[in-house]
């Protein structure tokens, strides 16, 4: 399959596949997979199965929800179709496509799904899935992202993860986990549930905890709605507010850049490089209540950003990561936040960045920071500074083109002291000083102050601080070292280095969970021309290489 160029940007008025109706406090996403509106041609999305575009569809669904419908505080996901929820990931789709493009697809799916879960907890908008048919597979799985599972019981509708026994590869959007991490569902009944293609339905489905309810289906739509108002009237959502337009992103893509408002980025092919630079605010902030305050803005665009390259620039392995502009203005729209953590919109905005953030951490590219004068790694923008696999601080000034200027520096504020976890749970200070509660208690002292480059180098804020008759020479040694090195072990390195600490699970999927599923996907025994995953449809069965390995 060749892959195509994937935007990310939609809105409701295009939808193919979704369509989302709000009626006071209950939203419902409906669930309606135009068959024939695959992202890429070869295959038919029956079944009411999802590929890329479909979810890309999802993710903006919920992004709105948050955003634009504030009252909204229950959102029922449910299937348009006739005794089918979802089949989930499409199997013609996987089968047929390269692995990179199975891999970037699975951590889509997975982030979604985690934003889902964080509208729950964060957000007061609680997701039921409201399973009006079969849920298999990656169907399930999006109803496990789900706080409240309902299932109808008719005698044929179940649930399953029929992964392993019909395609020889694993759940790839986190079912594993979430059935015995997040539903307790016991590891022997878990085990058997797994390997059974047909799944389970009914009262054995709810007495396992696969399921909240089994429900007749003469009774469905008011009991569907009964539960809708019930978690709706636990929330603590805004009766009255107003939402926010969520409007269209300014873009503009050439072979050799991309460029928004406030993020920008150059594709430097010959080096394998993404060049990053995030402009920060022009001055003070003013209301926060609309998309172009710049918090809001910038993060609409790094997301875009992040999801484009991560899609369409596979070969662009370095992103090397500037910020341009006065720390004290970042700093201020950070305050302004953070003294409002109380409206629902600063809320959003900052878990909105929260989200951003954690998508840069799982994405497999080396990630370079460079702290320079004019830059404003502050606050909010001094996290990317610390998402970085390295970072470089200027000491002093470059001589030969602006000796008057100010010197580089760092400023650690209350946005990196709690606000913006790591999806181990921790802040990224506390992740790097892992250990080290004196380091992490100094770098927390430190807060406020702009930090030239020997005190941020004292502190463990950056990694070095050459001057400016080393900076060139250090910066391009460390991108051409980048880009000689081996990508699939740099991936396999990065990934360890960035999540010391906690597992949790959104660490479990993404690490443990991706890593088996990875190696899984690249086996001959699921992807080889005899495997179960070319060969499902066929009425052959697999040729199984059968050393456990």
């Amino acid at each position: 399959m060749t892959s195509p160029h994937v935007e990310f940007r939609v809105d409701p008025s295009r939808y193919r596949h979704w369509r989302l109706d709000v009626d006071g406090q209950v939203a419902t996403l409906t669930m309606a997979v135009d068959e024939q509106g695959g992202l890429v041609p070869g295959y038919e999305l029956k079944l009411n199965s999802y590929d890329l575009g479909v979810d890309i569809e999802l993710y903006d669904a919920v992004q709105r929800l948050r955003f634009e419908h504030p009252a909204v505080r229950t959102v029922v996901v449910t299937g348009g179709k006739e005794k089918i929820f979802c089949a989930g990931a499409n199997i013609r789709m996987l089968a047929a496509s390269t692995h990179g493009w199975k891999v970037n697809f699975c951590k889509f799916t997975n982030e979604t799904r985690n934003g889902i879960e964080d509208a729950t907890a964060n957000s007061g908008q609680t997701y039921l899935a409201a399973l009006n048919g079969t849920a298999s597979g990656g169907g399930y799985e999006l109803a496990l992202a789900c706080e409240h599972i309902m299932l109808v019981d008719d005698r044929s509708s179940a649930v399953s993860l029929p992964e392993l026994p019909l395609l020889g590869v694993l759940p790839g959007t986190g079912g594993l986990t979430r059935v015995t991490d997040k539903r307790r569902v016991r590891r022997d009944r878990a085990d058997y549930f797994s390997t059974r293609a047909e799944g389970l339905g009914g009262r054995k489905a709810v007495a396992w905890g696969l399921v909240d309810e089994a429900v007749p289906r003469t009774a469905w739509d008011e009991t569907v709605a009964e539960r809708a108002r019930e978690l709706a009237a636990r929330s603590s959502r805004p009766h009255d507010a107003e939402g926010i337009a969520l409007t269209p992103l300014g873009k503009e893509r050439t072979d050799a850049s991309i460029a928004y408002r406030h993020v920008s980025a150059e594709l430097d092919r010959d080096a394998g490089a993404a060049l990053i630079t995030i402009a920060g605010p022009d001055a003070p902030p003013g209301d926060f209540h609309g998309a172009d305050f710049w918090t809001l803005a910038m993060t609409r665009e790094l997301d875009d950003l992040i999801l484009d390259l991560r899609t369409n620039e596979p070969e662009l392995g370095t992103w090397v990561l500037r910020t341009r502009g006065a720390s004290e203005h970042v700093l201020a729209h950070d305050r302004l936040l953070l003294g409002n953590a109380g409206d629902w919109l600063a809320n959003e905005i900052v878990h909105y960045l929260k989200r951003t953030l954690k998508r840069l951490d799982v994405t497999s590219r080396s990630l370079i920071a460079l702290i320079e004068p004019g830059s404003c790694f502050a606050g909010s923008l001094l996290e990317v500074a610390l998402a970085a696999d390295r970072s470089y601080q200027l000491d002093g000034v470059f001589e030969d083109v602006d000796p008057g200027a100010d010197p580089a520096a760092v400023t650690v504020d209350a946005m990196n002291l709690g606000p913006l976890p790591m999806g181990n749970g921790l802040t990224r200070l506390a992740t790097r000083f892992l250990g080290d509660g004196a380091a992490l208690a100094a770098a927390g002292d430190a807060a406020g102050k702009p930090l030239e480059a020997a005190d941020a180098e004292r502190l463990g804020l950056v990694t070095f601080a050459p001057d400016d008759l080393d900076w060139d020479e250090e910066i391009r040694i460390a991108v051409e070292e980048r880009a000689g090195f081996s990508p699939d072990a740099l991936t396999g390195l990065e990934a360890n280095h960035r999540f010391p600490g906690p597992e949790t699970l959104e660490t479990k999927i993404f690490g443990r969970l991706s890593a088996w599923q990875n190696w899984i996907f690249t086996r001959p025994n699921a992807s080889g021309p005899d495997g179960a995953l070319r060969r499902y449809g066929t009425g052959r069965r697999a040729d199984f290489d059968r050393k456990r390995v």
